[in-house]
């Protein structure tokens, strides 16, 4: 009976993400070495989505923490308007922040070299480990009293103090940088799993709006005692968490082994 070799396959590609699995499955592809085939094997790391979700929880407090221009904004409207206004101005800032890491997870998920190599990831972990570390140091020495406003005698809507939150940080496109840097050092671009990722980016967004939640009871708790001069004693707290955690994370990436 005649055969048309023209539509027969010449090679079998498989997909694998469990080893234990892909041993007994290899072995009886080979089984099939006497036919014109040939065998390519493809490894699939798999995502552990309540690891991703915890990555996404700590960047986005990580992005939130630091007393900037809006963190100090929160603050000033939280002590002079209430507890829901510096809220919603939170809310506004969390925002833009996870347009821009959408943006910044776009961009990198175009570099699947960079992600998935494991020398360059690894060297990646380094510098921005290393930039983490500056980044802590930047904070520390920073002084948020010295970006105090005038307070408004007018308490505005919630929409709008939300919407002024939300100018104020989408117009620090350099975020973009702190970003890539928390990305990198927490491997929280997994290309090739949508769904994971998306619940991430979502975890993004919660991390950040519990950090301002946060924020805002705590100094509403203690808004009759509170003196802003508190504001650097915040920066430098978070400034030493963030350069102890980057020198860790620095070491052992040297051992070869993982902060998380």
């Amino acid at each position: 009976m005649p055969t048309n070799r023209g539509l027969q396959p010449t090679a079998i590609i498989v997909r694998f993400s469990e080893p234990s699995f892909a041993f007994g499955q290899i072995i009886d592809l080979l089984a099939l070495r006497g036919l014109p085939y040939r065998l390519h094997v493809m490894w699939i790391q798999p995502v552990d989505t309540l690891d991703l979700v915890v990555r996404g929880l700590i960047v986005g407090v990580v992005a939130s923490a630091p007393m900037g221009p809006v963190g100090v904004l929160c603050v000033q409207r939280t002590l002079n308007k209430g507890r829901w206004y510096g809220f919603v101005t939170g809310v506004g800032a969390a925002v833009s922040d996870i347009i821009y890491a959408l943006a910044t997870g776009l961009g990198m998920s175009f570099a699947l070299d960079l992600v998935e190599n494991p020398s360059v990831m690894r060297w990646l972990q380094i510098v921005s480990s290393a930039l983490l570390f500056v980044f802590g140091l930047h904070i520390y020495h920073s002084n948020p009293e010295g970006r105090l406003r005038p307070a408004s005698k007018r308490k505005g809507s919630l929409l709008r103090n939300g919407f002024t939150g939300f100018a104020l940080t989408i117009s620090n496109p350099l975020i973009i940088v702190l970003f890539l840097v928390l990305f990198a050092r927490f491997k929280f671009i997994v290309p090739g799993y949508p769904v994971e990722q998306a619940i991430g980016y979502v975890a993004l967004l919660c991390g950040a709006l519990l950090w301002w939640l946060g924020l805002t009871a705590g100094i509403n708790k203690v808004r009759a005692q509170f003196d802003l001069g508190a504001l650097k004693w915040i920066n430098r707290i978070i400034g030493i968490v963030v350069m102890v955690v980057s020198l860790l994370a620095f070491y052992l990436t040297l051992r070869g082994r993982s902060l998380y």
